[in-house]
């Protein structure tokens, strides 16, 4: 043992002892939650690459049509959010984590009745129902699975210290999109094989099975986490109502109104993608894959970069560089139908843009809101998120469905749409927001230096904030 370290020990009057070693256990048990939630995070991802990323081509080898795909979309990101909101006032009754293993292991045994749908088609029952039941239990899914958001999102805020948000979740970020791109391409491999034998249905049963087993892996993690003891101080509630009417004049309600909006603008094409590629271009289910998990290697490329810039300079600045990339994403598929061109073009706009942007939304959560409140504010926010989302989804799926245009593939008309309402949302609504913490100064001229484009560096100046922050109240 150091001087130092002896020192300091020395020190420490003996009525204090207790608290001292309290204080290490749980510092110790923190440090091996933050392990365990990597893990949790890499066994989670494994589902998602065996179920969520199949569930659109799924519907749509049960015959689903576009109204459909928008709906199966659309409705649980309108559903969870409401589950989000009844799962943050269980936190007045019942410990954070029982919340959260709860409702994993119920969106776990979703997946079964999920995948029997396939062996309904095969024996021909039901067929003209079979896409609407799957929007059904597809939804029941994400209510299960909304239900512990917020006590999770709450739990992680009081485990993860302050300063090291940005790099831990970028690195917790990194591993499971590294965990993704393995299972994303083996669930694309069996498919194919499955399909070359005739028996594609059967394939996608296996995949949601092996989702199902991995989701329980994930419930048994959260058994093992620790819940730092949850104080919810009086008056920390707040009814949806009172949210609404103060976010017009608040920075976090300015916050949730971008990040809205630009949900909205991003589900009219989000459904659509995986149409395109699988009905329009003919992909196989490698190809599709490829082409879809390319992001994945871009963002992991950026992810360590991104929670590093998020420590130093914020979040904000970091909402203000990706604003401007994540419009560039649907534009961008529009020059080619290429799968080499979607890979290294389209999908490197989006891996790069969203593996910021998504790290940005979640840290300025953290840093603009009390412990108390997290909860009940993601809930709120991801419901107002959710209700963007099924508009636009709605709204996508009707302009598939009913519209025809004569000088450009239908679908790659809704895409430009998309990516010019994320564009005028984020040159809108951004330059509303501000910091909520210290951060060191970061000028926009050293990204942009052309004269040429004096203009749109103005505009772009103006949206990333150049000038010093000062540090905002938390909600």
């Amino acid at each position: 043992m150091t001087k130092g370290a002896q020192k300091l020990i020395d020190n420490i009057k003996p009525e204090n002892w207790e608290k001292v070693i309290e204080k290490t256990k749980e510092e110790i048990e923190k440090g091996k939650t933050m392990k365990i939630s990597i893990k949790e995070a890499a066994t989670s991802t494994v589902m998602s690459s065996f179920g969520d990323a199949y569930i659109t081509p799924y519907a749509l080898s049960l015959n689903a049509n576009n109204v459909h795909i928008g709906f199966l979309s659309s409705l649980t990101g309108l559903l969870g959010p409401l589950a989000q909101i009844r799962g943050s006032r269980l936190m007045e009754k019942f410990p954070r984590k029982k919340i959260v293993v709860a409702g994993v292991t119920l969106q776990a045994f979703m997946w079964i009745p999920i995948l029997i749908l396939a062996f309904l088609f095969q024996k021909g029952m039901f067929l003209e129902y079979l896409p609407i039941i799957l929007i059904v239990f597809y939804s029941i899914y994400a209510v299960f699975g909304s239900i512990g958001a917020p006590a999770w999102f709450s739990m992680l805020g009081d485990i993860v210290p302050k300063k090291v948000r940005g790099k831990y979740f970028g690195k917790r970020n990194r591993i499971a999109g590294i965990v993704g791109l393995i299972t994303t391409l083996t669930a694309a491999f069996l498919l194919d094989l499955f399909k070359t034998k005739g028996i594609l249905l059967l394939g996608f049963s296996l995949l949601f099975f092996v989702a199902f087993i991995f989701r329980l892996v994930a419930a048994y993690l959260f058994t093992k986490h620790y819940d730092p003891k949850l104080k919810l101080h009086d008056g920390y509630y707040f009814s949806f109502l009172d949210f609404i009417k103060k976010a017009p004049k608040n920075n976090f309600g300015k916050f949730t109104i971008y990040v809205a909006l630009l949900h909205f603008g991003v589900q009219i094409a989000g459904p659509f993608f995986a149409v395109y590629m699988l009905k329009d271009l003919g992909f196989s289910y490698i190809t599709y894959t490829l082409v879809n998990i390319s992001s994945t290697v871009f963002a992991l490329l950026t992810m360590g970069i991104w929670g590093k810039f998020s420590d130093k300079y914020g979040n904000r600045k970091m909402l203000g560089i990706c604003g401007f990339i994540v419009p560039l994403l649907p534009i961008a598929w529009i020059f080619s139908p290429s799968p080499v061109y979607l890979m290294f073009v389209p999908q490197l706009i989006g891996g790069i843009g969203w593996a910021g942007f998504n790290l940005a939304v979640s840290n300025f959560i953290y840093d603009a809101v009390t412990p108390a409140r997290r909860a009940i504010c993601v809930a709120y926010l991801n419901l107002i998120v959710g209700i963007g989302v099924f508009l636009g989804g709605i709204t996508g799926g009707f302009l598939a469905h009913f519209i025809q245009v004569s000088f450009m593939n239908t679908l790659l008309f809704i895409f430009l749409i998309s990516g010019i309402v994320r564009l005028m949302v984020t040159i809108i609504f951004l330059p509303k927001i501000k910091e909520v913490k210290e951060v060191h100064e970061f000028k926009s001229s050293h990204i942009l230096q052309l004269k040429q484009f004096a203009f749109i560096r103005g505009i772009i100046f103006e949206i990333i904030g150049g000038a010093r922050i000062k540090k905002k109240k938390r909600v």
